[in-house]
């Protein structure tokens, strides 16, 4: 039997399961923060139901309530992250019902968590952009044709900001490759001139301190169109719903890798902790402990957190519960669960 994750002793309630350096817990995530201890994670990366004007079955609130809903959230999570932790969220604009208009509950919020009374300060903002996604909303884009597709989520990575405490982050983490024309430049030189808006690029625009990659940009560009991850081809085997709305690998992946520090650790307290707690299939714990952080993962929809399994069970395992025609959940949960 594998060993219960050291996460779970930061944790009244008992894990739904554990894997792999974490643990899921099936509940209310503002019930489940206050368990945890003051200033115990390093990164809490999430996407939040959105506030849309048609409901969805993950339960997404109305534009109306969905700021002083999601501030109760927000505070729980600055009691439990560390000065240098980071709280990173991925969230969808709205329009105005029935008019060719945005809505703007996003940027109210953005303002409630990093405005001059807000409790983060906004370290940066990023931008999601899914270039296979959808021409919506259909009623202006397709049909009236006079607006063009909304394709770009913001993305917002918040700091505690207190006492002049700066978040963990290191770019050098999240090199991307050179680009074919930045390669040619770097084999040929550059000369040094001074471009038509007075910036100076000196002769040394060619020699980069780090030569493994270039620094990346806040624009993270992924088509969110994978049919065929374990997750959905386990989903398909048991004849189950997958999570309608989940979010690519890459989002997770990179802010994992940028605002939490590489293995190896010197001791098991300085291997970081990373939570999500609007976990869905829980993606984000999936890719942490990819990467060797710990996890948790808190979600109040039972039926995701079930099927959340699937990312961390062989699929030789997942076929054989086919085989044995096992489709009781009660008895699935057990499946991976530590009970020692």
């Amino acid at each position: 039997m594998e060993e219960v994750p050291g996460v779970t002793d930061l944790m009244d309630s008992e894990a739904y399961y554990t894997a792999e350096g974490g643990a899921c817990y099936h509940g209310d995530s503002r019930e489940l923060l206050d368990e945890l201890p003051d200033e115990s994670i390093d990164l809490v990366m999430t996407s939040p139901p959105f506030a849309l004007k048609r409901k969805k079955e993950y339960g997404n609130k109305d534009a109306a309530e969905y700021n002083e809903w999601f501030l109760e959230f927000a505070e729980k999570v600055k009691r439990v992250l560390k000065p240098d932790g980071s709280f990173v969220v991925d969230i969808g604009g709205s329009w105005t019902k029935g008019e060719p208009y945005r809505d703007l509950y996003h940027f109210e919020l953005l303002t409630a968590l990093a405005g001059s009374d807000g409790p983060f300060e906004l370290a940066q903002d990023f931008y999601w952009h899914n270039p296979a996604k959808l021409p919506t909303p259909a009623q202006w884009v397709t049909i009236e044709r006079i607006r063009v597709t909304d394709a770009v989520n913001h993305v917002w990575w918040f700091s505690k900001g207190e006492d002049g405490e700066r978040p963990e982050a290191d770019n050098t983490r999240v090199l991307q490759e050179y680009s074919d024309s930045q390669k040619k430049l770097m084999e040929n030189g550059y000369k040094d001139k001074k471009r038509p808006s007075g910036h100076d690029i000196s002769d040394k625009f060619d020699e980069p301190e780090n030569g493994e990659g270039s620094i990346p940009d806040n624009l993270i560009e992924a088509a969110n169109t994978a049919s065929n991850t374990h997750y959905l081809k386990a989903c398909r085997e048991l004849g189950v719903d997958s999570h309608p709305a989940r979010f690519p690998r890459d989002l997770p992946e990179f802010f994992v890798k940028f605002l939490t520090e590489n293995p190896p650790y010197e001791d098991e307290d300085d291997q970081p902790i990373v939570l999500d707690i609007f976990a869905g299939s829980n993606l984000t714990g999936r890719v942490a402990a990819d990467y060797g952080r710990n996890w948790l993962a808190f979600e109040r929809q039972e039926k995701y957190v079930q099927t959340s399994q699937f990312r961390f069970m062989e699929m030789a395992a997942i076929e054989q519960m086919v085989d044995d025609d096992q489709t009781d959940f009660g008895d699935f949960a057990s499946v991976e669960q530590n009970d020692d």
